[in-house]
């Protein structure tokens, strides 16, 4: 069991929604012989019973493979079965036909009538109901089902069934076979629609991404931009006096190396400010997307008083775990919370959805390269060089949990909330999301 709960909890959404999918049409080859096929062994005598059963099998069987290979179609996955769709269709029409024919001329048994009409909609119903996964129009849905019905009742009158009956079964079919027919349309719907917004959630998570590019690269060429149009001009000024032989060149070059190494100072603060996470911007910052991703997301804690150095490391462990929860874990909800206490600060990140998905386990320090990657190989170096920690694992059935946790130097503890007074309650702090988001 523990291994089934394993492989179905390491799946995503849409992966689960599919497998559910697949095995629901699984199910269907059983009904149909459990419900049709059957029961003709207690009203039509041998060997008539054996040919009804195997009649109803064989289609069963043949709608199976059917629906399977047509809802790779509908995930792109192969062409359409045409000749197999074809096939159905016609096994569909001449066993329902046949099966009909053989119950009502065949040897009598005791309610001869019952089994034939049972068999003769139960196969137009699940053949029907299977042709519709290969359609894409509802209204084509629509004339496959009336088709049938009007065909059902066509059918049934030269083969000997009266003409109430056949009207009777002509009805059956209406409403089993656009059962089964909404059934399908229905599944095939919500499955596209599941990997739809999983394709919309990715596509948000790189376009963050690609946003947090631009801006690096807009501040970059802000500082780059400007001060090497300057080195040029002043280049360029240099030149033109050292060739007449004057001396203030040497004074315009002395500029351009002070520009340059300038330049080079602006250049790293970019990077540094782009490498070094601020942590209140990280928290607001994942709140922000969590929510836009569907995710309910709580964030807790006081931010203010920290050490700037221990703000960035566990700026980078918000950063990875929000990543982590958008691109490998399932989760519903996600709390971020921050606690100091005994002269530590904790900072941890939980997230329900499958257990070994979600926050960060898909990188394993066994498997992340080694250096300041991302990663949990590359938080656990940036927390070493605070003397933190990280710990990340399951923490219950269906939670996933990363905790960061970092050491204050003795002279930089925040203050805490003040102790209640004797008889009385605790003076108000104020909260500690409006910390985060304000």
């Amino acid at each position: 069991m523990g291994g089934r709960g394993g492989w179905w909890r390491g799946k995503s959404t849409p992966a689960k929604v599919e497998t559910y999918t697949r095995w629901s049409f699984h199910t269907f080859p059983f009904i149909e012989v459990a419900t049709f096929a059957l029961p003709a062994f207690g009203y039509v005598p041998a060997p008539v019973n054996w040919i009804l059963f195997l009649l109803v099998s064989t289609h069963a069987a043949l709608a199976a493979v059917t629906a399977s290979l047509t809802l790779d179609w509908t995930r792109g996955r192969r062409p359409l079965p045409v000749r197999l769709l074809w096939a159905l269709g016609t096994a569909t029409v001449v066993i329902a036909v046949v099966s009909l024919v053989v119950a009502l001329h065949g040897p009598r048994g005791a309610d001869n009538g019952a089994a034939a009409g049972t068999v003769f909609v139960g196969v137009l119903s699940f053949g029907i109901g299977t042709l519709a996964l290969a359609v894409r129009e509802a209204r084509r849905m629509v004339y496959g089902v009336l088709g049938a019905a009007v065909g059902a009742g066509a059918v049934a009158v030269p083969a000997g069934v009266p003409a109430p009956g056949a009207a009777v079964a002509a009805g059956a079919v209406v409403l089993a076979a656009g059962f089964f027919t909404f059934t399908s349309a229905f599944s095939v719907w919500l499955l596209n629609a599941v990997y739809e917004l999983d394709e919309a959630r990715e596509t948000r998570a790189r376009l963050a991404v690609a946003e947090e590019r631009l801006r690096f690269g807009r501040d970059l060429h802000d500082v780059m931009g400007r001060n090497l149009a300057v080195v040029a001009l002043k280049s360029e000024l240099a030149v033109q006096l050292a060739r007449r032989g004057r001396p203030e060149a040497v004074e315009q070059m002395i500029e351009v190396q002070r520009i340059a190494r300038e330049t080079q100072r602006e250049v790293r603060e970019v990077v540094r400010g782009y490498r070094e996470a601020d942590l209140r911007t990280e928290l607001a910052g994942a709140q922000g997307v969590l929510t836009a991703a569907g995710i309910d997301c709580e964030v807790s804690g006081p931010v203010t008083g920290l050490p700037a150095e221990i703000q960035s490391a566990l700026g980078w462990v918000v950063r990875e775990a929000t990543t982590n929860v958008l691109r490998h874990g399932d989760a519903a909800r996600c709390a971020v919370s921050l606690r100091v206490a005994e002269g530590r600060v904790t900072l941890t990140v939980e997230n329900d959805g499958a257990p070994g998905v979600g926050t960060g386990s898909s990188t394993d320090s066994d498997t992340a390269e080694p250096g300041r990657g991302s990663g949990l190989a590359g938080l656990r170096e940036r927390l070493r060089e605070v003397d933190g920690v990280l710990r990340a694992g399951p923490a219950g059935s269906d939670l996933f949990r990363l905790t960061a946790e970092v050491p204050l130097p003795p002279d930089s503890v925040p203050e805490q909330a003040p102790a209640p007074e004797p008889g009385g309650s605790p003076r108000p702090v104020p909260h500690p999301v409006s910390e985060v988001t304000s």
